[in-house]
This record gives C-alpha cells, structure tokens and sequence, in this order.
C-alpha cells in the first residue's frame, strides 16, 4: 500500500530528528606551553609520570625493544643494488637480438622450458618475455640446449643407421660364388628379353590374347582329399610330374601329376608343416638318392628328403622358434629360411653350415623368394614391410613399405625386375625394382592374401590366393582380373604354378587340394 510506506517513511525522519547531536572534539589553536605550565603546577611530578610509564610497560600496553636496531643504511643499500640490478638486465635484454620470426621465438621458449604462449600474448610481447627470459639465464642456456638436442638427434640417427659386422670367410666364398652364378644369368635373361622384344607387337598381343583366352577357360579337373588336418603348402616339381603337400597333421606327401594318386608319405615331422619344396634340380637332373626336398616346421625343424626314402635323410638345426617357409636358391646349392625369431637364414648345403644369419625386420619373417638369376632375396614380415637383400653384398637393397598388415607372400616376375607381395590387409601390390616403388596395388581379396605366384616361364600372369576361399589370376602388365578360381570350401593356404604354366595347384584348409588346368 503506497499511503503505508509514505507513513513509515515520516516516522523514520521524526525518530531520526529526536536523536542527541553528536559530540565534537575541541580543536585548540596556538601553543600548549600554558596548559603544560598549568599541569605541572597542579604537581604532576615527572616521578608520578614515569611511575606510569612502568606500570603501561608492565601491564604490556607499551613495548620496548631489548637493543634491537634497525640499520637504515644496510636497507637501503640492499633496494639500490636491486634497482641496479633490473637496470642492468634491462640494458642487457636491450642488447640481446630476438629473432622476428614467431615460429622460432616459440622454438625458443620451448627450449627453454618456458610456456610458448601464454593466454592473450601476441608475437610482440612474447618477443619481450622472451627477451626477458634470456636476460636472466644468458643467451648461452639456448645454445646448450641446442646442443643437447643435436646430440639427441645424432644418436638417434646413430641408431637408425645400417651397420655392418664380419661374417665368415666361408660366406665371403659363397657371395662370390653368388656373384659368379648370377651375372651370365642375367646376361642371358636380359638376351632374351631383347629378343622378345624384337617380336612384331601385333604378334605379342595375339599370343597374350589366346594366352588370356586360355586361362578364362581354366577349370578344376581334379580334387583330392590330402589328409585329415589342413593342408598349408603345396609345390610342383620341376618336370611337373609330382606334387608335394606339406600337412597340419606333420606329414609331408608326394602325389602323382596329373592323377593324383599318392605316391610317397613323408614321415618326420610331429607338428604343422609350413613348407615343403623341391629342389630346382629334383627329378631333372638330379638322382634320386640325393637331397631332392626341403620342409620346415612350427617347432623349427628344417628336414632334407630323397625321393627313395619315407624317412628324413637330414636335419638342419638352429632355429629355436617357428619356421614359416624353405625355398631353394635357383641353383640349388644354398637353401633359405625364415624364421619367427625376426630373422632369415641362408644354409650352404655343399659345406653344411649356416653361412647368413641376416636380421632387419621387427617382428617374425614369414616368406622368403629368390630372383631368378639367383642373385636377390626378397623376405616378407609380419611388420608389415617386406625387404630385398643382394646377396653379392649383404646390403639391403630396397625396402618395401605400404602394406598395413603382415606380409605372407612374396615372389620375383622372371622378367627380373617386378616383386609381388600379399598381405593381410586383402591386397596384392607390385614392386617395380629399377623405379624402386610400388607400381600397383590390386585389390585382390575379401580376406588375408596368403600367396602371390607369378607364371614361371615368362611371367605371363600372376596367380593370388586368399582365406575368402578362392584364388584369382591376374594379367601381367595390366592387373586387371582374368578368372576366380572358387570351389575350396575352406581358405586357400597355398597355391603353385607348374614350371611349363600349364597346371595350377591350389591347397585349402578343407583339407583337400585341387588342380586346375585349361579346356
């Protein structure tokens, strides 16, 4: 109600004009001398006032020192050394040059272990402070730090640098050996190539044409159950009469081409097979008494067989973890192997020893290739990069990085200069050793790529296998698609070619294989 509040209001002003008024202080003007004179002579003795000085003392309403002494001269000298002090660091940030570029003062200040910015700073002010920072610690705190961080810096790459230490004499023969087997190789693999060059174009594609046309019309004419565990391995031998199959079961067999009778069972052996091969001479021209075959398994064993035996004739011992794959070096006297224990090893069988034990990848080495003159090793990882070695030197002669995931397959063109790699990460890229590069990558697969095989002879095409159950051959050059080979109802888990390209031998963990050839 507007008429209450007004009447409060009058009430409040009539209390406030009812109060006393407030007591003021007299104020005196002029000296005091007559009201000291007229103190003293009311007899206020000067006793009477020290009598009450000690009774304030005693009863604490006054303090008094015990000696202690402010010096005056010591404060004030101390303050006049700070203001000199910041006076002098002033001049020296003045003569102190900062660089203008802000990406380096920040460098700086990082250095330095100082914020690089600070919440509203510009680059002026961080300049400044900066500036300021350096004026403190000395423009020498930057250059040590700089060379903390060169050493860094160069241990690091100290670290990642190759380094090299002697092997035997016994593979410095060997290397020469390599150098001696590989160069007329190559001079007549480089003859060849001249002379198919020479062929008229228009004859090159008609032969490519009825080559293409042939491989649509590849079918499956054979299938065979091979064993009751997985089969991880299959390989042709050289005159493409035999077919070896390396087993989960620990059994190695040997079966007749193309009626797939079985022919020997390989016993030695007692856990999953990885790999058997034939050696390049085996069934051509070697006997039958000597080492012909070649098998690793996941305990580490490597055996050597003969095809008059069931039983091993040999064992190579060394390897203490998983061997994923064997292959035989194109001549037939060394023999590789990779190993889980992130390494690769190369066996000289004429002088029965362990010439290389070549490390470089990060995790275990799974899939080892020779080129076809004999003078290059290719090794796969499950670090995802695959490497080529020159064997003449021992250097690393070309690394192969872009696959996501684990390389399980690796193999050389016999043209001599395309790699083909598979990998877990579904595709297939192709290497191109003289641009030292990958040239292509197929999408190849719906699941891991768990070999790449090109054609032996010309390296008409390329041949890949998969856990989606199939395998799929590809035009070389072109990588475009040519036929699926479906009809495994398990993964594909190994395939070859045979040496004259007619057969194709895929190996499925159905536990069966099958060959496939053109109508």
């Amino acid at each position: 109600n507007p008429a209450f509040i007004l009447q409060a209001t009058k009430n409040k002003l009539s209390e406030d004009s009812d109060a006393p008024p407030p007591k003021r202080s007299h104020i005196f003007y002029g000296s005091l001398e007559e009201k000291e004179r007229e103190r003293l002579a009311k007899g206020e003795s000067g006793l009477l006032g020290r009598e009450r000085v000690k009774a304030a003392i005693e009863a604490g309403n006054i303090n008094i020192t015990s000696g202690e002494v402010f010096d005056l001269e010591d404060h004030i000298s101390e303050r006049q050394a700070e203001v000199l002090a910041e006076f002098e660091r002033r001049k020296r940030a003045r003569q102190i040059n900062v660089s203008t570029d802000d990406s380096e003062v920040k460098a700086c200040l990082r250095a330095l272990g100082e914020p690089i910015t600070l919440f509203g700073e510009g680059p002026a002010e961080r300049r400044e402070r900066l500036r300021n920072i350096l004026s403190v610690v000395g423009t020498d705190a930057l250059e040590k730090t700089k060379k903390d961080d060169d050493k860094s810096k160069k241990s690091k790459e100290e670290y990642q640098q190759t380094w090299y230490h002697e092997g035997p004499n016994s593979l410095k023969t060997a290397r020469l050996w390599i150098a001696n087997y590989s160069l007329p190789r190559a001079t007549k693999r480089l003859e060849e190539a001249r002379l198919y060059k020479e062929i008229p174009e228009a004859t090159r594609t008609s032969q490519k044409q009825e080559l293409h046309k042939s491989l649509r019309s590849l079918n499956n004419f054979c299938s065979q159950i091979g064993d009751d565990r997985p089969i991880s391995y299959c390989h042709f031998s050289p005159n493409s009469k035999l077919l070896a199959t390396a087993c989960w079961s620990g059994l190695c067999k040997l079966w007749s081409v193309p009626d797939c009778n079985l022919v020997h069972t390989l016993r030695g052996h007692n856990t999953n097979v990885g790999a058997i091969v034939f050696h390049p001479q085996a069934t051509v021209s070697l006997d039958k008494k000597d080492i012909n075959l070649a098998s690793c398994a996941a305990d580490g064993s490597v055996k050597l067989w003969n095809l008059e035996s069931d039983e091993p004739v040999a064992d190579i011992e060394g390897h203490t973890m998983r061997v994923a794959r064997v292959m035989w070096h194109p001549s037939g006297r060394f023999l590789g192997t990779t190993c889980y224990d992130h390494s690769w090893r190369l066996w000289d069988l004429q002088a029965q020893e362990e010439i290389l034990h070549q490390e470089g990848h990060s995790k275990g080495v799974y899939d080892i290739a020779f080129h076809i003159d004999g003078s290059l090793a290719g090794t796969g990882g499950m670090d995802a990069f695959g490497r080529v070695w020159d064997l003449r030197t021992g250097r690393c002669i070309m690394f192969l990085e872009g696959h996501l995931k684990e390389i399980y397959g690796i193999n050389f063109s016999p043209n001599g200069y395309h790699i083909a790699t598979g990998s877990g990460d579904n595709t297939c890229k192709v290497w191109d050793l003289r641009q030292r590069k990958c040239v292509y990558t197929i999408p190849a697969h719906q699941n891991l790529v768990t070999g790449v095989k090109f054609e032996p002879t010309h390296g008409n095409f390329l041949l890949t296998g998969a856990y989606d159950n199939t395998a799929k051959i590809w035009t070389h050059p072109g990588w475009s698609p040519l036929k699926t080979l479906a009809g495994h109802e398990g993964k594909v888990m190994g395939l070859d070619i045979s040496s004259d390209g007619q057969l194709i031998a895929t190996c499925s963990y159905d536990r069966t294989f099958k060959l496939w050839m053109a109508e």
